[in-house]
């Protein structure tokens, strides 16, 4: 196994990203990978970038197998994270820790005060990752009415919190 290339992902890899997160979702159950929820993935990099954010993916020996997005709210100063994932296999590479560092990156030059994202509350190796690099968990879930019936969690990021 070779090591694995962070690059900005391209319109061409929303197939491949697909890939990659439904094998995430088979590792948990009743969480299902339904191509039509993900109409972003159609062209994920014009998409992000229509957000004022930017996609990076993990690949590695030919196969994406890691995400994250970033994009812009319509508050200024707020940025959310998007499509974090890391298949089973490449975890513990330090794979989202340096996609999250490009997004920071990205966030600081343009002024980011504040970091949110909402996670599948079945995802708990990746809110363990979120609460490790300083997330806090919010006192809100929501409900996605998705195929898989998803509650997600909200965390938040404050600048401060991450000097």
């Amino acid at each position: 196994m070779s090591y694995a290339l962070i690059r900005s992902a391209t319109d061409e890899d929303g197939a491949a990203i697909g890939k990659l997160i439904a094998s995430v979702f088979a590792d948990y159950e009743n969480c299902h990978y339904i191509e039509d929820e993900f109409p972003e993935l159609e062209h994920p990099s014009s998409y992000y970038a229509a957000m004022g954010g930017q996609i990076w993916v993990a690949e590695q020996d030919g196969e994406i197998v890691g995400s994250l997005a970033v994009s812009e709210s319509l508050t200024p100063g707020i940025f959310e994270l998007h499509k974090v994932y890391v298949s089973k296999k490449a975890r513990g590479q330090g794979l989202a820790w340096s996609m999250y560092n490009l997004a920071t990156d990205l966030i600081d030059s343009r002024q980011g005060k504040t970091i949110r994202l909402w996670s599948d509350t079945r995802f708990l190796e990746g809110h363990a990752f979120y609460e490790k690099i300083g997330f806090t968990k919010v006192p809100v879930i929501r409900f996605l009415g998705d195929f898989s019936n998803s509650w997600e969690y909200g965390y938040r990021l404050e600048a401060h919190e991450a000097d």
